[in-house]
């Protein structure tokens, strides 16, 4: 009887995780439109993996951290970045003066995003060691949150009130710019705290 590979495996439990979470979050979110921009990401990104997945397959541990994204940001799109219980309850009780779940949503852009970035740069250019690596693999990321944020603007104006829950800024004038600081700065975060575990999965991948 053949073996299944272990990372093959893993790969299988996280696939299950990410599907349940994912209906779950499609059942009765708070808004339907603003559900389906928020784990629209999410769509893109399985879409990605299922095309690249044989012929361009990433190291388990990116798989695993991307999945995770897909989890804080299905949170999100069920119930609105506004309106996450917890952290509901944590404004309330005078923790937060809003809801932050959307900085924890914006930190997560930089956090995950920056390891797919750092592999992508490794395996596909000659970054390999360079000191330029940390450096692109952040400013890919910033790129991507400042899109983001146009694209926000886009929403909310063309969406009117319905894109007002998307925007998210709760009356906050610096929530863009402060959105755009948290990713730089998870991005940074796992550049540092990662790189190391990074190398090792790549190695594992490529021996």
């Amino acid at each position: 009887m053949a073996q299944v590979n272990p990372d093959r495996r893993w790969h299988l439990v996280l696939l299950a995780v990410v599907a349940a979470a994912l209906v779950w979050s499609a059942i009765r979110p708070r808004d339907y439109f603003t559900w389906f921009l928020e784990v629209a990401p999410v769509f893109l990104g399985f879409a990605f993996i299922a095309a690249t997945y044989r012929r361009f397959p990433l190291t388990t541990f990116l798989y695993t951290l991307l999945a995770a994204h897909s989890l804080i940001l299905m949170v999100g799109g069920h119930y609105t970045y506004a309106e996450v219980p917890l952290f509901n309850w944590l404004r309330d009780i005078g923790v937060f003066s809003r809801n932050n779940y959307d900085k924890i949503g914006h930190l997560a852009q930089g956090f995950f995003p920056a390891i797919l970035a750092r592999e992508v740069l490794i395996r596909t250019s000659p970054l390999a060691g360079s000191r330029w690596l940390g450096f692109l693999s952040a400013s890919v990321c910033l790129a991507f949150s400042a899109l983001y944020e146009i694209m926000e603007w886009w929403v909310s104006v063309l969406g009117g009130s319905k894109g007002d829950a998307f925007l998210g800024t709760q009356g906050y004038i610096w929530d863009t710019q402060s959105d755009m600081f948290l990713c730089l700065v998870g991005s940074i975060a796992a550049l540092l705290l990662l790189a190391r575990a990074h190398d090792r999965a790549l190695h594992r991948l490529q021996g």
